[in-house]
């Protein structure tokens, strides 16, 4: 069932021309305002004054004024047709400028090396954005959830999504502490994973277990391992496998800083499926805001040299 509209349609129309002729006691004058002929303002506010069903203005060869119904409808009137017009100027506003609430949506193993490092200076030379950041690993609607963007890889961005990439191809690894190695061996095969002691993470959206993939002889094999200990955070993840707990499947990038420290060492690379990388996603150039794509330009520019993007690009040994 159709709802019907709280105020009629054309119901505002002749509004303005009314409250410039009241204001300016002339039809020539208040057309020359408006930029349309003193006839087309006559007509406007006879089809208005036909609506409301009585006369507005009284009008003589020399001079316009208002009827008592006229003076009480502009008394009334005015402040609406201000408000709203103010409402018009908050709103394109948003188009015209950086600012408003901007909502971000960021899986929680990229903000140290995405985000947080450019966040105040975002925020020093764009005062008027206000930043949203919700940290979640789950894949969202960002139009139903009222994100404005989020990060994703881009092999799970669905076709309708433009994608603007923030990092190089690169692999999915397993990872392991060298304690953990000395006291279990290393796997040589997806396939030995089974014997092994392997940290799981559960997709906080769908609930399932995130798969163990690998390609081994130009064919895709998923492993289903087990192990002491699933989680829903990729950095308990790592942090566990640091601790030895046991073996974790990670994005090679995110192992590196571990593997130069010496607290991790990468596994099963030739085995590792390739992604296309990370991407910022949103849902439509149309209707991109000055608030994005301030927020874009800034990330692209200023990520810093010695975090995430440095290690993609890092060469193969």
């Amino acid at each position: 069932m159709k709802s019907n509209y709280t105020v009629p349609r054309n119901q505002l129309d002749g509004v303005e021309a009314l409250l410039r002729v009241a204001e300016r006691r002339s039809f020539r004058a208040a057309a020359d305002d408006l930029g349309v002929s003193p006839s087309a303002i006559s007509q406007t506010i006879k089809a208005l004054e036909a609506r409301v069903g009585v006369p507005l203005l009284t009008r003589t060869t020399r001079s316009v004024g208002l009827t008592e119904a006229g003076q009480r409808f502009v008394e009334r009137a005015q402040p609406a047709f201000e408000n709203l017009t103010a409402a018009y100027d908050a709103a394109r506003s948003f188009g015209e400028r950086p600012a408003g609430l901007l909502r971000l949506n960021v899986p929680r193993a990229v903000i140290p090396h995405l985000i947080e490092p450019v966040l105040k200076g975002f925020a020093d030379a764009y005062p008027s954005v206000e930043v949203e950041i919700c940290a979640e690993d789950g894949f969202i609607d960002l139009v139903e959830s009222g994100f404005d963007a989020g990060i994703r890889l881009g092999e799970f961005l669905d076709r309708d999504m433009i994608g603007v990439r923030l990092s190089p191809p690169f692999r999915f690894v397993v990872a392991g502490s060298p304690g953990y190695f000395a006291a279990h061996g290393r796997p040589g095969r997806p396939a030995d994973l089974r014997r092994h002691r392997c940290i799981r993470i559960r997709m906080p959206t769908s609930g399932a277990l995130f798969p163990w993939e690998f390609e081994e002889n130009g064919q895709p094999v998923s492993i289903a391992v087990e192990g002491p200990l699933i989680v829903n955070d990729i950095g308990l993840s790592t942090a566990a496998a640091v601790q030895g707990m046991g073996l974790a499947y990670l994005a090679e990038p995110l192992v590196w800083e571990h593997e130069a420290e010496g607290r991790l060492e990468a596994v099963l690379a030739e085995f590792g499926p390739s992604s296309p990388g990370a991407y910022l996603y949103y849902p439509s150039r149309s209707q991109m805001l000055p608030k994005l794509r301030a927020f874009i330009d800034y990330l692209l520019k200023h990520r810093p040299p010695d975090r995430l993007i440095d290690l993609l690009q890092k060469p193969a040994a």
